[in-house]
């Protein structure tokens, strides 16, 4: 009984982790190519088939550990480093509303606007 619970719990953890990848390269394949050249990071190209070979390797019933754990590491670095730096690229997301750039809540803001003093 305790190993049903085991295989369900392993179960759950590797459709979280295959729905974690497939969200990873639906968002790589959706933003431009140029977005992750002044981002600084790996071209789309290459992000995509690393994402793309995360999901097949999921995908497989063999279940290869190590190749779903860089699978996994690759997703996770996607999602982590590259998807932020895209957006603040792309001003989608981010800091202040237009990835960073301005516009958004600054420090000396009220519940009504920014508070200037008497000015």
């Amino acid at each position: 009984m305790l190993l049903n619970g085991f295989y369900s719990l392993w179960g759950l953890l590797t459709l979280a982790l295959l729905i974690l990848s497939i969200y990873a390269l639906v968002h790589a394949a959706l933003q431009r190519e140029d977005a992750f050249r002044a981002a600084g990071k790996q071209t789309k190209p290459f992000w995509l088939i690393i994402l793309g070979l995360a999901v097949v390797v999921q995908l497989l019933p063999l279940g290869f550990l190590l190749l779903n754990l860089v699978g996994l590491v690759a997703a996770i670095v996607y999602i982590v480093d590259v998807k932020p730096a895209i957006a603040a690229v792309t001003g989608r997301g981010g800091r202040g509303g237009r990835g960073g750039r301005g516009g958004g809540w600054s420090s000396s803001d009220g519940p009504y606007g920014p508070y200037n003093g008497n000015r």
